[in-house]
């Protein structure tokens, strides 16, 4: 039987089980606390990505990685921050940023035009590029933080038309104060052992893209 394109793609894109750290991961900052509580657990996922957005991840992936490669061959001091000679971990913390330079720390987001366009919207009504993202800053800040660099960047790429904005943000001390807190209630629902509320934090709909969505939806059934 001759395969589909769709077949051999979906095919090379199932995702191979992986150690896990026991760890949060940065990426998760600013999201709904119960949600980085289960990723730490490595419980399992009632809603897994379907092959649909397997595809859409590793487009970003490419969009990405291409950008990235760009970047380091400019020779403007960037190094790739996703190796393991920069992994940034602690006891029970562990994340990998996407580049390095002298006094700053870079990600790079790729989304489709939708999400790109109304966040150049936001902004120029009046909105402050911290709020807007503030769980993308969340983690490139605490990157910041843990390499003690002076400034965090976020690079989004609209994957629709290749457009590409970029903001930076100063490390200060209303950045120190979210991480503290950030840090400081996942340990303590940690070490009491207490799940959390199912509360989205990043944006609204944010339980309609969890990855434990319908576990979440039983147990509030349950309670």
């Amino acid at each position: 039987m001759i395969k589909s394109v769709q077949q051999i793609i979906d095919e090379s894109l199932v995702r191979v089980p992986h150690e896990h750290s026991g760890k949060f991961k940065p990426s998760n900052f600013g999201r709904c606390y119960r949600l980085q509580i289960w990723a730490r657990r490595d419980f399992p996922e009632s809603n897994p990505p379907s092959p649909r957005e397997l595809r859409l991840f590793k487009c970003g992936n490419h969009f990405e990685d291409w950008v990235k490669s760009l970047i380091l061959q400019d020779g403007t001091g960037w190094v790739d921050g996703n190796t393991e000679e920069q992994v940034i971990e602690c006891e029970d913390v562990k994340g990998f940023c996407d580049l390095i330079r002298s006094n700053e720390i870079a990600d790079i987001k790729s989304q489709n035009s939708k999400a790109f366009w109304w966040k150049a919207k936001e902004i120029k009504m009046g909105k402050d590029i911290r709020d807007i993202v503030h769980h993308n800053w969340m983690q490139v800040m605490y990157y910041v933080r843990e390499k003690q660099k002076q400034f965090g960047r976020l690079i989004f790429i609209s994957k629709d038309d290749l457009c590409i904005s970029e903001y930076i943000q100063s490390w200060d001390d209303y950045w120190r104060g979210e991480i503290d807190m950030e840090l400081n209630v996942l340990r303590d629902y940690w070490a009491d052992k207490i799940l959390p509320p199912a509360e989205p934090r990043a944006w609204k709909s944010e339980c309609d893209y969890c990855q434990f969505a319908q576990a979440c939806k039983q147990l509030e059934a349950a309670i």
